[in-house]
């Protein structure tokens, strides 16, 4: 097995070539989650551009002159210490290879120069690396490669009521903001602006940590949505009521699959669902474009539950070789990530945990506005 490292911006245009063939083959091959545009070489490349830790190892079993047959994105600190590319915004990860290929996680492991890797959206089928699991967990999609009429009859035949309820919440707006309309494909980058303006409210309101104060999460959606090849693009899906926009979403998209990112809507509108109808405009447009399903991510939100015709899983964890950095990133972070998922895995836990962190909003809103006004 000969494991060669570069930088994204060193493969060759064959080798990101072998690497879109190998996800086509995997999707064609069952192991659809190969497929997702988190594992595209273009996100690679993209995260390569904002942060200067990114490599990819290719893995050729016949020398260093065969074909790829497989390739591995990671990140990489000075002391060895690897992370999956995108960690904590990607919502697949892993070794893109060929069917039926098998690895050393370990050998592979010190090609890279890791002496630990952690990943918290580990698709299926990667067994060598699933080492040390903290869990597995489901990802809800939603599957539209039989078309937009036969997802809505597979809504209705769990839930005809609600079905009817969630699809009115469309005409609702309409009366209330003008007639509602939805771009599939928005190119303006002042609409991305405005979306990043809702989502970083949004996070704050909320008591989360702002991912777009990030200068290099804003860039690097900023390049993703000006990307464009045959195989995947940035896809930017805004619903209008009237001449105003009332709901948004970022994602990204490869040749099969939608990954639904950042979505957000204007809270002046939030009684008449604007996320939902979004998200149905999504799931019809994506059935019109000829993909197959929506990734919603990893997490468990009102909307994904109702919205959703299945689960793929995703497991967090690491893998490690025997080392001793390997053994202190270890045992400060999995603590950290163990109680996190214990409250996110029980509803009774989860709920009171989402109360304090609305609070915790409120109150960092009110000193900031408190802040700006004058004296």
């Amino acid at each position: 097995m000969d494991i060669s490292v570069y930088r994204p911006e060193e493969l060759t245009a064959a080798d990101r070539t072998a690497w879109r063939t190998l996800q086509s083959k995997a999707y064609a091959g069952g192991a659809s989650q190969l497929a997702n545009p988190f594992l595209a070489p273009e996100f690679t490349r993209a995260v390569g551009r904002c942060r200067r830790d990114v490599r990819v190892a290719v893995l050729r079993e016949d020398g260093s002159t065969g074909e790829p047959a497989a390739f591995f994105p990671y990140q990489r600190n000075a002391v060895g210490v690897g992370r999956a590319v995108g960690l904590g915004l990607s919502d697949c990860q892993g070794l893109v290879h060929a069917p039926g290929f098998r690895w050393d996680a370990q050998e592979l492991l010190r090609a890279c120069g890791l002496v630990i890797w952690e990943f918290d959206h580990l698709a299926e089928g990667q067994q060598p690396f699933e080492q040390s699991l903290l869990g597995t967990f489901p990802s809800p999609v939603i599957d539209v490669a039989d078309g937009w009429d036969a997802y809505v009859a597979r809504l209705r035949a769990r839930s005809g009521r609600g079905t009817r309820v969630r699809l009115g919440y469309e005409r609702k707006l309409a009366r209330v903001a003008g007639d509602v309309h939805y771009v599939h494909d928005e190119r303006d980058p002042a609409m991305l602006r405005t979306l990043m303006e809702w989502k970083s409210a949004q996070y704050r309101r909320t008591g989360r940590s702002d991912r777009f104060a990030h200068p290099w999460i804003r860039e690097l959606t900023e390049q993703l949505f000006h990307t464009r090849t045959d195989s995947f693009a940035g896809l930017l899906s805004v619903l209008y009521a009237g001449d105003r926009p009332v709901a948004a979403h970022f994602g990204v998209r490869s040749e099969h699959i939608l990954a639904c990112w950042f979505p957000a809507y204007d809270p002046a509108f939030a009684k008449y669902s604007p996320g939902v109808v979004q998200h149905l405009r999504m799931a019809r447009g994506a059935a019109e474009d000829g993909l197959s399903h929506l990734d919603l991510g990893r997490g468990q939100r009102d909307h994904k539950d109702v919205l959703k015709t299945g689960d793929v899983q995703v497991s967090e964890g690491w893998t490690t070789r025997r080392h001793p950095v390997a053994a202190a990133h270890w045992a400060r972070r999995a603590p950290v990530r163990a109680l996190r998922n214990t409250v996110v895995s029980h509803p009774e836990l989860r709920a009171p945990a989402d109360r304090l962190l609305r609070s915790m909003g409120r109150a960092r809103t009110w000193t900031a506005t408190r802040a700006r006004s004058p004296r």
